[in-house]
Formats: C-alpha cells, structure tokens, sequence
C-alpha cells in the first residue's frame, strides 16, 4: 500500500505536500463559512460564486497550462505556483484581520488563486511521474490523494475551532505559513533521482495534439465525461456541506468543520483502497460512481445531523475511489510526451465544470433548499454510471448471462475495441 514511499524523493515531496494540504483544507473552510455567514446571510449562491471562480481559470487557461505542464521544468514552476499561492493566501489573511474585508476581496482573491492554480495542477500532478519508477505511477497517485484527504481530517476541524476561537484571518494566515513547507521540499529533492522524461518538443500543433490524442482513445473519452458530470454537479462539497449544517441542522463553525473531517474519513479510506491495487481497475470508476450517487441520496434524507455525517463517509470513499481511479488510469495510459497536456484536459473537466454546476447547485439550495441540492450531486453520480455502462456494453461487449438463475457480466470487446484497448496497454507498458 505505501511502496512509494521507498523512494527518499516520494517521501520528501510527501511530508511537505501533507503540510501544506492541511493549510489548504483550512483556508477553504474558514472562506466558505465567513461567505456564508459573515459577509452574506446564509446565501449559498455566494458561496458558489466564489467557487466558480476559483475554478473556471481551469478550463479558461487549459491550452496554455498544459503546453507549460510538458514543456517547462515541472519543479521550478511548482516552485513559482506554491510560492504564490502562499501569497495571495496572505493578502487574504491581512485584509480579514484587519476587519476590511468584503465580499468582492473574496471573489477577487479566488479568482488570482484560481489562475495560479490552473498552472500549479497539471504540474503537479504530473511531477509525480518523475518522483517514482513507473510501476508506481499508480500508487503514488493514490498515495497523493490519500494524503491531500487525510488533511482533510485534520484541516476543516482545525479551521472550525481557529474561527469559534480567533477568527477566519488567522486561519488565512496559517495557510500562507504552511506554503513553506512544499517549497522546501522542492528545494531539497535529490535532482539526480528525479525520473526524467522525454520533453514534448514544441510545434505548431502542439496545443492541440493533446485534444486529438484523446479524441483517438474512447476509453479517455468516457473517463472524461464520468468525471465532468460528478465533478461539475457533485462535488461541491462547500455547497452540501455547509448549507445542510446551518440550514438544515442549525449548526455553528465547530460542527460545519467536523463535517468536513468526518467525509475525509471514508476519503482517506478510499484513496487508500485504491494505493493497494497494483493497477487501476474500469470497473472501479463505474462502481464508484455507482455508490456516489446513492450516497448523496442517503444523506439527502438524513433526518439528523449525525446520520448526515455517517452518510458522508460513504460519500468520501465512492467519490476517492472514482477519482483516484480514473487519475491514475489516465496518468499510466498516456504516452509521457503528451501526458501534461492530457493531465490538464483532465484537471479543467474536472475543476472546470464548477463554474457551471456551482452556481447552479446554489441557487437549487436557495430556491428548494439544501437537500434537492444534494439529489442533484445523487443524479450527477447515477448519470456517470450510466456513461459507463454504455461505454462496456458498446466497447467492451458487457452482456448478462445467467448460469441457472445466478447472473454473471462478461465481456467480448469488438475488435476495433481490442485493438484501441491494445495500444493504451502498449502505451502503459512503455511508460513503465
């Protein structure tokens, strides 16, 4: 399960990254509680607002972001992204403590870090390809989500008491100290057990070579749209999250907060369950799917705060095993040339579709109230299930055959299918 973690670089990358993970986790929960409830009175389009604009950079900025993904050193512009992002997460800081914070300073400030991380994503979620051999690759992934949501634990929990206690500043300001940390990682890598790989060379074309290489590979294709209809219409976690604790449960910043600690459980867990495959699995995207969609169901009619919270665990784990999974497919089947470009096609779907689902997962919280806000993130999760299901019966020749009264699913794909399916294999075989 944590057999990257045998190279000193993964493990360096791994405890500065964990720092700053919680700082991260932090920031977003003391900005959507003082939205939420300090600078609007409980107006969950606010809310989702400031998510679309921390978000929409991604898909605005894709064909620059990728280029610079697969083209630049991918260290020293990490260096460049993290450093700013402490930074903006400083202004934000120093304005809210001095009490001269307004709603437009949020919206200002998560739309430059929104910028900055349109670059920082790509590359980071790239880099790690040089950080691990490439039988790895996929555990490393998995590694990388489990720690970004074992902070997850620990951040918003943090953040709930910090804000009861001293105020969101100080929380903003923790977060910038914490930046820190991944940039001395980053400084102390052992840059000659770095895994180096070919550099695209630049051409013309190559903005969109990406989009035609994904064109070309219908099991990315399906992947891409699984993962835009749950990450534009269920993953907004913020939205669900906070609008069902005060709304709903009547609850304060303490409580909000432990929400958001207690889904990172069921993450930490998915994530993890993922890092022990040794490849990723399809029928894992689909499954996933599957139970994400009857998990925002479940805690859609929650009748208590607390069966809401147990109901999230299931959320965290079909959601982290979904994404990790269909990270780690896409990073190991990618030809490396064209990996960047093609991690940032996945990352603007992925972030992208917030400034479309965000406001309008707001707005059916203020209009309907919060829990048909949830049955929205429920129908993205069947919808996606859907996607697959298709794709394995038109590609993968998925048919249901009974052995007595005992139903059994296999597969035949069509040979147009096996020979794409062929050469992603090739294409992960090389990597490796």
């Amino acid at each position: 399960m944590f057999r990257s973690l045998a190279g000193v670089n993964y493990r360096i990358w791994a405890a500065g990254a964990l720092v700053s993970n919680v700082g991260t986790w932090m920031q977003r929960t003391a900005q959507d509680w003082i939205v939420l409830t300090q600078l609007t009175h409980n107006n969950a389009s606010a809310v989702g607002i400031v998510m679309a604009l921390q978000f929409a950079p991604q898909l605005l900025l894709l064909p620059v972001t990728g280029w610079a993904a697969d083209h630049l050193d991918r260290r020293c512009l990490l260096m460049l992204t993290q450093g700013l992002m402490g930074l903006l997460g400083l202004g934000l800081g120093v304005l809210t403590v001095s009490g001269s914070v307004q709603l437009w300073h949020v919206y200002l400030f998560a739309l430059a870090l929104g910028v900055v991380a349109a670059f920082d994503a790509p590359a980071r979620q790239t880099f790690v390809s040089e950080l691990v051999a490439g039988p790895n690759l996929s555990n490393a992934v998995a590694l990388n989500s489990a720690s970004f949501n074992a902070a997850r634990l620990l951040g918003p929990a943090v953040a709930g008491l910090l804000v009861a206690a001293v105020g969101a500043g100080w929380v903003f300001l923790i977060n910038a100290a914490t930046f820190g940390a991944v940039l001395l990682s980053l400084m102390t890598l052992r840059k000659e057990k770095l895994y180096r790989s070919e550099r695209a060379k630049r051409s013309r074309g190559g903005l969109v070579d990406g989009f035609r290489y994904v064109r070309r590979r219908p099991d990315l294709v399906v992947i891409l749209v699984m993962v835009f209809l749950i990450g534009t219409f269920g993953l907004n976690f913020p939205i669900f999250i906070s609008t069902m604790s005060v709304s709903v449960f009547h609850q304060g910043a303490g409580e909000y907060g432990l929400l958001s600690s207690i889904m990172a459980i069921g993450s930490v867990a998915g994530a993890l369950l993922s890092a022990r495959r040794e490849r990723p699995r399809v029928s894992m995207l689909f499954a996933g799917a599957a139970f994400f969609g009857a998990g925002c169901a479940i805690a859609a009619v929650m009748p208590t705060y607390w069966l809401f919270a147990i109901a999230l665990i299931i959320i965290g784990i079909s959601s982290q095993t979904l994404m990790t999974t269909a990270n780690g497919t896409v990073q190991m089947t990618t030809d490396p040339v064209l990996r960047g470009r093609v991690m940032a096609i996945y990352m603007a779907i992925f972030m992208g579709g917030t400034p479309i689902g965000a406001p309008i997962v707001g707005w059916v919280a203020d209009a309907f109230g919060p829990r048909w806000a949830m049955g929205v993130g429920a129908a993205s999760g069947f919808a996606a299930a859907l996607v697959g299901v298709f794709y394995l019966v038109k590609y993968r020749g998925m048919r249901v055959r009974f052995t007595g009264l005992r139903p059994r699913v296999v597969l035949t794909p069509r040979e147009e299918a096996r020979e794409e399916l062929e050469e992603a294999e090739a294409t992960a075989t090389r990597a490796s």
